[in-house]
């Protein structure tokens, strides 16, 4: 695994990983696989133990109550930390809105911007703050990368875990049309909305099957559970991985979705 030397090479931080709802419950995998590439990249990391939801689905629905109480204990566990990282744009982009949240607050607020400005997700931490270049991994043949919305919209991540990608051995990646469009997952939207939601992922697997690819990656979990069970819906053999899984060569057993029925 290859890092770049700047001129001033940062020191070894210590970085805790947020454990993401989804992560936690469904693809443990996803978090070997972030600590894998932090250490690799030269980080300490720890997973702090009292962390919980980040509060979006709270925020999302109007709760800006348990929104704020979620994102109080979230600040209290992870602020002593040199960084925070995520394997999810949509919970980074959560925790980086945690300070309107304290606007009636000026001293949790000024924690909360501390903590927001030290919060990214995986990707784009390990190539723009920790200058990774390069990974050690192989997956053999062709992928497609779904952008998820907040990652994308919320917190600039589209280059980096292409970069990253483009160092895979085997691995080809083929950019599907609308790559940057809606699953359709929306967490509560698709709850709400669930005939919209339905329209907007199957046009998504239409686009994944269009491109030719054996795998769909992506940095969101609510992404690729939503598009995994569309695919598997359809008889599709597409395979479908968390880009951490293949930066790290961790994508010797299931894929998402696979066992779940």
């Amino acid at each position: 695994m290859t890092v770049n030397s700047p001129a001033h090479p940062p020191a070894h931080p210590h970085v805790a990983l947020y454990a993401t709802c989804l992560m936690d419950l469904y693809r443990p995998n996803v978090g070997f696989s972030a600590v894998h590439l932090l250490e690799a990249a030269g980080c300490r990391v720890s997973v702090p133990r009292g962390q919980t939801c980040c509060g979006q689905p709270a925020y999302n629905s109007g709760d800006r109550a348990t929104a704020r109480a979620l994102a109080l204990r979230v600040l209290r566990e992870f602020e002593d930390f040199d960084h925070v990282v995520l394997p999810s744009g949509t919970c980074g982009a959560m925790m980086r809105a945690y300070p309107a949240l304290f606007a009636d607050d000026p001293e949790l607020q000024a924690r909360a911007r501390a903590l927001a400005d030290r919060t990214f997700e995986l990707t784009a931490f390990l190539v723009d703050v920790m200058g990774m270049t390069s990974v050690d991994a192989r997956l053999n043949g062709v992928a497609t990368y779904h952008d998820s919305c907040s990652g994308l919209r919320e917190l600039g991540v589209r280059d980096q875990p292409r970069r990253l990608l483009s160092t895979v051995q085997g691995l080809e990646l083929n950019e599907m049309t609308d790559a940057q469009v809606c699953c359709g997952f929306g967490g509560l939207f698709s709850v709400k909305y669930p005939g919209i939601s339905g329209r907007m992922v199957a046009d998504k697997g239409q686009r994944v099957s269009e491109s030719g690819a054996r795998f769909l990656l992506g940095g969101d979990l609510g992404c690729l559970l939503n598009i995994a069970g569309r695919l598997r819906h359809e008889g599709s053999d597409v395979r479908v991985f968390h880009v951490a899984e293949v930066l790290a060569g961790r994508t010797e057993g299931q894929a998402i979705g696979e066992g779940l029925e």
